[in-house]
C-alpha cells in the first residue's frame, strides 16, 4: 500500500525549534534547508502510486525520504549501507526531508527497501523525471539565465574489470559453460572434456590469468577456437540459442573473428584490432558499455549547462574577481556508451532543454559538435552553435569566404574585384569560372583557390563548403575568440562533477543503473551549487519574477528578524489556542474563566 506524508502543508508549531538559532540558520542557509523549502514538497511522488496497491498490503515507507534519500546518496558520493545510516542518524539529512519524528519509522530503512525504491525509480526511468522537476525549480527560484549554455562529455566507468582480448574470450567461454552445464547438463556432456579441464577448474583459469607475452598469440589462437566450436556446435540448438550467455559468446564471435576456408575447410582467425569495432563487446560483465579509442572502455555523459560571459568562477559555484557568480545549472544530462560520437549530442541537448523550458539561444562547443549539418539544424530552431570547424588551413591561404557573394549564395566577385565571366549551378554544386587576363597577373594567385579549366580559371563549390570557410574566417577573428573562450569553463564543471560526486568511477555497472546514477549526480552539482549561491545571496529572487510559472515569493531569506518574528507568532497561536480550548471545554464555565482570567 502506497504511503506518502503530506510535505506541502506547513506545521502549526516548529518542531525544529529544539536546534537553537545559530545551529538553525546554518541548516536554513546550506543545501537541505534548499531541499526541504524549495524541493522537497515538489518530488513527483506521484509517479510511483502505480506500482502499489490503494488498499491492500503493508504501508510503504514515506516516498518523499526514499526518493530524497537516493538523491542525497548520489550527490554525496557513499555507498548503500553509509546511506542508512546517514538517514538514521545525519541531521541535515533529516532537516532536509523534514523528518523530525525520532522513531525507526520515520529514519529507518533496510537496505532491502532502498534497493527495491532504486529499482522502481530506475525501471519507470523516474530518474530525469526527478532530474527534470529540480532543474525547473531551481532555474525558477533563482532566474537563471539560460540564453547562454555551453556543451560538452564526460567519460565513465562503471564497475567493470578491464579485460585484454584473451580475458574477454575466456569471460565468455567460463560463463557459457557454467550455464550449459546447470541448464543443459545432457548437452554439455557432449562436449569434450578439456572444455571443463581448461574454462571450469581452478588450474585452467590459473594458466589464462598468468600467459607470458611470448605466449599471447598461442594462447589467443587456442580460446579463438574453442569459440568457434562452441559457436558452431550449438548454433541450431533452440535451447542454447536462447540462453543470454551464448548470445554474449556469439557476439564476440561476430565482433572479434572471422571465418575463413583453407583447403575446403573452415579455420578461424582473431581479427586484427584496427578492424573490430569500437561497438564491440568489452566486458561481459557490462555487455552496454561502448569503448573510445581516445579514453577507452565506459560510458559518456553529455553535460550541457548555462554561463555567464563575466563569471569566472569554480566549478562548484564559487565567486568571480568582483562580485559574486550567478547561478550556472546544468540543464541537460544523457548517458550512452563511450564509442558513441558526440556529434550525435548537439539537437538532442538542445531538444531536451528546450523541453523544459530552458532553451539557449546559443550553445558553445568544441569542433565535434560543430558539424555543418548540426549548425544549420540548430539554426532553424532558433540556436546558434559557437564552435570552431574541424581541420587547420593556412594563415596566409585566400578562401572562398573572401569572395564577394550575392544573397542567393552565387559569386559576384573575387577578393580583387573581379567579376566572374560564368557562372552555373547544377544540383548542390555551383562553378565559376574567372577570365585568363585576369588571373594572370594576380599577385594572390598562388594562393587563391582558383585552378585552370576551359574557359580561364575557376573551381566548383557547394554551399555547405561555403559556409565551412565563412565559419573558418570568422573563427581566426578576436571577437570568436573573446566568445569561445568561455568554453573551457565547462571543463571545471566536469571537474567538480567528479570531484563532488565521483561521477568518474561508479559502484555499478549496466546502462540502466549508470544511467540512474549520473543523471541524479548531476541534480545533486545543481542542488551544491544552488545552495552555494543561495549561501552567497546571489541570484536569488526572492520576488518570484523568474521563469513563467514561478510562484511569487517562492524563495523567502533565512535570517535574524524572520526567526523572531516566527517565535513571536508561534507564542501568540500558543496563547490564543490555549483561551479557545479552555473557553470550550464543558467542565469550565465561562464566568470562571473570566475571573481567572482577571485575577
Amino acid at each position: 500500500m502506497f504511503h506518502v506524508r503530506d510535505r506541502r502543508t506547513g506545521s502549526l508549531f516548529d518542531p525544529w525549534a529544539y536546534l537553537g538559532p545559530k545551529r538553525r540558520k546554518l541548516l536554513d542557509r546550506s543545501w537541505a534547508g534548499l531541499f526541504r523549502k524549495e524541493i522537497l514538497p515538489h518530488l513527483p511522488v506521484e509517479a510511483i502510486t502505480a506500482a502499489f496497491h490503494a488498499r491492500l498490503g503493508r504501508p510503504s515507507k514515506d516516498a518523499y525520504t526514499l526518493m530524497g534519500a537516493l538523491v542525497f546518496q548520489q550527490m554525496h558520493d557513499v555507498t548503500d549501507e553509509e546511506t542508512v545510516r546517514q538517514l538514521a542518524f545525519n541531521t541535515e539529512w533529516h532537516y532536509a526531508l523534514d523528518l523530525s519524528d525520532e522513531s525507526d519509522e520515520g529514519k529507518y530503512v533496510c537496505l532491502r527497501t532502498l534497493w527495491t525504491m532504486r529499482q522502481l525509480l530506475t525501471e519507470k526511468k523516474l530518474d530525469q523525471l526527478l532530474f527534470d522537476s529540480v532543474t525547473t525549480k531551481l532555474a525558477c527560484v533563482f532566474s537563471v539565465d539560460t540564453s547562454k549554455q555551453r556543451l560538452d562529455s564526460v567519460h565513465i566507468t562503471s564497475n567493470m574489470r578491464r579485460l585484454g582480448r584473451i580475458g574477454i574470450f575466456v569471460r565468455v567461454i567460463t560463463g557459457f559453460l557454467t550455464n550449459l552445464r546447470r541448464r543443459e547438463p545432457e548437452l554439455f556432456a557432449t562436449l569434450d572434456t578439456s572444455f571443463g579441464e581448461r574454462y571450469l577448474s581452478p588450474k585452467g583459469q590459473a594458466v589464462f590469468s598468468m600467459v607470458k607475452p611470448s605466449e599471447s598469440d598461442r594462447t589467443l589462437s587456442q580460446v579463438t577456437e574453442d569459440l568457434f566450436v562452441l559457436f558452431r556446435r550449438f548454433e541450431k540448438e533452440e535451447a542454447v540459442a536462447s540462453m543470454k550467455t551464448y548470445s554474449l559468446l556469439s557476439r564476440v564471435f561476430s565482433d572479434q573473428c572471422d571465418v575463413v576456408m583453407e583447403k575446403g575447410r573452415e579455420t578461424v582467425v582473431a581479427k586484427p584490432p584496427k578492424e573490430i569495432s569500437s561497438g564491440s563487446l568489452q566486458n561481459p560483465s557490462d555487455p552496454e558499455a561502448g569503448y573510445s579509442g581516445h579514453k577507452g572502455q565506459g560510458y559518456q555523459a553529455q553535460i550541457m549547462e548555462t554561463y555567464v560571459p563575466m563569471a569566472r568562477a569554480t566549478g562548484d559555484g564559487g565567486k568571480e574577481e568582483s562580485g559574486d557568480v550567478p547561478l550556472r545549472l546544468i540543464t541537460h544530462v544523457v548517458v550512452e556508451p563511450a564509442n558513441v560520437s558526440d556529434a550525435h549530442a548537439l539537437l538532442p541537448a538542445i531538444e531536451g532543454a528546450t523541453r523544459l523550458g530552458l532553451a539557449p539561444a546559443e550553445v558553445l562547443a568544441d569542433s565535434l559538435y560543430g558539424s555543418d549539418k548540426n549548425v544549420v539544424a540548430a539554426a532553424e530552431a532558433g540556436v546558434e552553435v559557437v564552435s570552431p570547424v574541424m581541420g587547420q588551413t593556412d594563415k596566409s591561404e585566400v578562401t572562398m569566404a573572401d569572395f564577394s557573394f550575392s544573397d542567393d549564395g552565387a559569386i559576384v566577385a573575387c577578393p580583387q574585384g573581379h567579376a566572374p565571366i560564368i557562372f552555373r549551378r547544377k544540383g548542390k554544386r555551383r562553378t565559376v569560372v574567372f577570365a585568363n587576363a585576369d588571373c594572370l597577373g594576380c599577385p594572390k594567385k598562388k594562393e587563391c583557390p582558383i585552378k585552370p579549366v576551359r574557359d580561364g580559371y575557376g573551381f566548383r563549390y557547394t554551399e555547405p563548403a561555403l559556409r565551412l570557410a565563412r565559419r573558418r574566417a570568422a573563427q581566426k577573428t578576436a571577437a570568436f575568440k573573446d566568445r569561445y573562450r568561455h568554453r573551457s569553463g565547462v571543463e571545471s564543471t566536469m571537474s567538480a562533477f567528479d570531484r563532488l560526486t565521483g561521477v568518474k568511477h561508479l559502484r555499478v555497472r549496466g546502462m540502466k543503473a549508470v544511467r540512474f546514477a549520473v543523471t541524479l549526480k548531476a541534480l545533486g552539482v545543481n542542488l551544491i551549487r544552488a545552495a552555494a549561491a543561495w549561501m552567497a545571496g546571489t541570484s536569488r529572487n526572492p520576488g518570484g519574477n523568474g521563469a513563467p510559472g514561478c510562484p511569487k515569493g517562492a524563495f523567502p531569506v533565512a535570517n535574524g528578524e524572520l526567526a523572531c518574528l516566527h517565535a513571536a507568532f508561534e507564542s501568540i497561536l500558543v496563547e490564543w489556542t490555549n483561551r479557545f480550548i479552555r473557553f470550550n471545554t464543558p467542565s469550565l464555565h465561562e464566568d470562571d474563566f473570566v475571573l481567572q482570567q482577571a485575577a
